[in-house]
């Protein structure tokens, strides 16, 4: 299989020097590239194929959420996964709606940091504990969670299907994975939102995404 193809950003030349050091000893991962800011970085995905781009949240002149949003609209093949030291509420919320795929501390092991590359590569929708904690508190607060039961009270299947809509599987992928038509997903993903007091699928891949265990 081929290894996942990396770009880091970040404007400290040590970290985007460890990241890229501890990456390239990894046979899943290749390092394409790295960048000190988005002006770079939307430089070198014009001319680099990348699967993944590794994105610092505070840089100078434009920050990481505005390059997520900016290679949303660019280069929408490009999965983005947040590595900050910051766990605040308006970056983990801000990213997300910028499209990014994953938001990690920078004290991640360096094995959960290749698996959410990549996971993040495959299209999956990864959340580091501390950030899926404050994503459904936020949810909770708002009314956007919580006015239904636990993941306890759905049957085998429906526990099934949620787990995969918070892997970031489509009603596709998640068919073929346990071989049923996607009508009949289409059917458990409408038991399990009203189950849990849901509004909608991204609601639950979040909800999924904080009930995690550790």
């Amino acid at each position: 299989m081929r290894p996942v193809r990396v770009l880091i950003v970040d404007d400290q030349v040590l970290m985007r020097q460890g990241l890229r050091k501890l990456l390239e000893i990894e046979p899943a991962v290749e390092v394409v590239g790295d960048a000190a800011g988005a002006a770079a970085a939307l430089a070198l995905l014009e001319r680099v194929e990348t699967d993944v781009a590794l994105v610092d949240v505070r840089m100078p002149h434009m920050d990481g959420i505005a390059l997520i949003e900016a290679m949303s609209h660019r280069h929408p093949a490009v999965a983005a996964v947040i590595l900050t030291t910051f766990d605040d509420d308006d970056y983990v919320f801000g990213g997300l709606r910028a499209g990014a795929r994953g938001y990690l501390l920078k004290d991640t092991p360096p094995e959960e940091l290749v698996s959410v590359l990549c996971r993040a590569a495959r299209g999956e929708t990864v959340l580091g504990g501390a950030a899926a904690a404050r994503l459904v508190a936020g949810l909770r607060s708002d009314g956007a969670v919580g006015d239904g039961g636990g993941l306890s009270e759905l049957s085998p299947r429906e526990h099934e299907v949620a787990r995969l809509v918070g892997d970031g599987a489509t009603n596709r992928e998640i068919a073929r994975r346990l071989y049923i038509t996607e009508g009949t997903v289409k059917n458990h993903i409408s038991a399990v939102l009203r189950k849990l007091g849901l509004r909608d699928r991204t609601r639950l891949a979040l909800y999924v995404a904080g009930h995690r265990p550790d």
